[in-house]
């Protein structure tokens, strides 16, 4: 659950998302909205919270991504201790990739 209050001109933000209909619609949008370095920072943080969810080691991550320890340690703490937003997220697409048992 999130610490900080749902405001309405917030909410509006987080609905206008969810009516995106495809990829490329929503990579407009955030092109739109976002400065190069927002959606640099995003995409990066994006990319170390999978490799950590995925169990890589801290080295391999600055390696792979150029993220200093730093962002790599806040977004640790973020999926240790955050609103679970992301661990939602990747074990739905988890769920998703395994295939179906009979």
């Amino acid at each position: 659950m999130s610490r900080k209050p749902r405001k309405e001109h917030s909410m509006l933000l987080y609905e206008t998302i969810m009516q995106l209909r495809d990829v490329d619609e929503c990579f407009r949008f955030f092109q739109d909205i976002c400065s190069p370095a927002e959606l640099y920072a995003m995409e990066q943080r994006f990319e170390v919270a999978k490799l950590l969810h995925d169990g890589q080691v801290y080295t391999d991550i600055m390696e792979q991504t150029k993220a200093s320890s730093a962002t790599i340690s806040r977004v640790n703490r973020v999926l240790n201790y955050g609103a679970g937003g992301l661990n939602d997220l990747f074990e739905r697409q988890n769920d998703s990739a395994e295939p179906e048992e009979d």
